[in-house]
């Protein structure tokens, strides 16, 4: 096609974990050769001008993957904006069309963290078929995806969550366990199956009182539940990349899906 890649990233206000993302996914087209297409607009941009670039971008040949920086201010309709990427350049895998061919066990783009989570089940050979997993959390983004996902690898799946009654048990029971709940630490050793792997999709920010100063965490107590599971992710530096990752494979195979 005689160019590379693009990816377009939508950010919008000053959040510092936000341009934290974007600068990291802007090195990262850097490094593989995508060309990216980054826009910051101002906190108090309208939701139809925002509409109006991402149908620009719907246009452009140049590029493949068009993604909105969340969280947006809260005069802004996240829904709306997404709804409005052409689906076929949905680097996020959030649109209902991307999410109806997951349901269907179709190709089409992947929620960008479960499909990390799969690519490194996958690069650890991991075995899901036949395997019970337990998912905590059920959030578009994340829970709802990811068991669809072990569902297609023909795992047996539980959905559970902060509600559930007997969590403990139910997550006892895990082979494999997923943590999107978004509580800091909200998973001890004690809920863990002894041999389980365990990844952690949570990024929790949590204040040290006496210093200030704030850290991640994820949704899974780390050192206490190492000890217990075979395979554990960290927070930082686990899921975190590999949703990165998944969002320039996502930008890829949309570039791939344009060549003769």
């Amino acid at each position: 096609m005689g160019r590379s890649p693009g990816l377009a990233v939508l950010m919008v206000g000053d959040n510092p974990a936000s341009a934290a993302y974007v600068r990291n996914k802007e090195r990262s087209c850097d490094r593989i050769g995508m060309t990216s297409f980054g826009k910051h607009f101002p906190a108090d941009v309208t939701q139809r001008e925002l509409e109006a670039v991402i149908q620009e971008l719907n246009a452009d040949d140049r590029v493949d993957g068009i993604l909105v920086q969340l969280p947006l201010p809260d005069h802004l309709d996240s829904v709306g904006l997404l709804l409005t990427i052409a689906p076929e350049k949905d680097a996020d895998g959030l649109h209902p069309l991307n999410l109806g061919h997951l349901v269907r066990s179709e190709e089409g783009l992947r929620s960008c963290t479960p499909y990390g989570v799969m690519a490194l089940l996958k690069e650890y050979d991991i075995p899901i078929q036949g395997k019970n997993a337990v998912v905590v959390g059920r959030s578009i983004l994340v829970g709802k995806p990811i068991a669809l996902m072990l569902l297609e690898e023909n795992a047996t799946v539980t959905i559970a969550h902060s509600r559930t009654a007997d969590l403990a048990a139910v997550t006892r029971g895990a082979d494999i366990l997923v943590a999107a709940v978004g509580r800091s630490e909200f998973i001890t050793a004690d809920m863990i199956k002894p041999g389980a792997v365990v990844i952690d999709v949570g990024i929790n920010r949590v204040k040290n009182p006496e210093t200030g100063k704030a850290r991640l965490v994820g949704d899974i107590a780390f050192e206490a539940s190492e000890k217990v599971a075979s395979y554990i992710t960290p927070v930082p530096g686990g899921i975190g990349p590999m949703t990165v990752a998944m969002l320039l494979q996502n930008t890829f195979n949309s570039y791939k899906a344009k060549l003769p």
